[in-house]
């Protein structure tokens, strides 16, 4: 086998892996959109159920209510059963409360693992002086006039 040959039998094996992953994305990605769908779903059904047990007129009715059911059915026929959480549950991992905040930690609380408590004001190190003015020594002259 010359040298040409294995490079492109090396060549092929490379797109093929290559057309696998990008296979294996395609089919997370519409797995996470069938998901996403699924849930719109369920919140419309729940919307539209709380709205007729509150008796408010002009509520989607029961034909809307089995088209719903069916789209979730053929969810669960495709992507297994649906297996709804409780609104009162946590939605963020363990310890942690509040909304995202990048690089962990929470917005609510205590202060991330190694960083300081936070007590408010200026940082005393580095920043803006404490003295409350423009630094004398090297700034703009005091006698009004050019360096000489």
């Amino acid at each position: 086998m010359g040298f040409m040959d294995k490079v492109k039998a090396q060549a092929d094996s490379l797109a093929q892996k290559a057309q696998e992953g990008a296979k294996a994305g395609q089919d997370k990605l519409s797995g996470m959109q069938a998901k996403r769908h699924a849930d719109a779903l369920l919140q419309e059904l729940g919307g539209i159920v709380y709205c007729q047990r509150a008796g408010r007129p002009g509520t989607a009715g029961d034909d809307r209510v089995a088209a719903i059911i069916s789209q979730l059915q053929t969810y669960e026929a495709e992507h297994g059963q649906i297996t709804p959480m409780s609104a009162d549950a946590p939605t963020a991992p363990s310890g942690q409360e509040g909304g995202f905040v990048p690089g962990g930690g929470s917005m609510v609380g205590s202060p991330q693992q190694g960083a300081p408590a936070y007590a408010g004001g200026i940082p005393q190190a580095g920043g803006i002086p404490q003295s409350g003015g423009i630094p004398q020594s090297g700034g703009i002259p005091q006698s009004g006039g050019i360096p000489q």
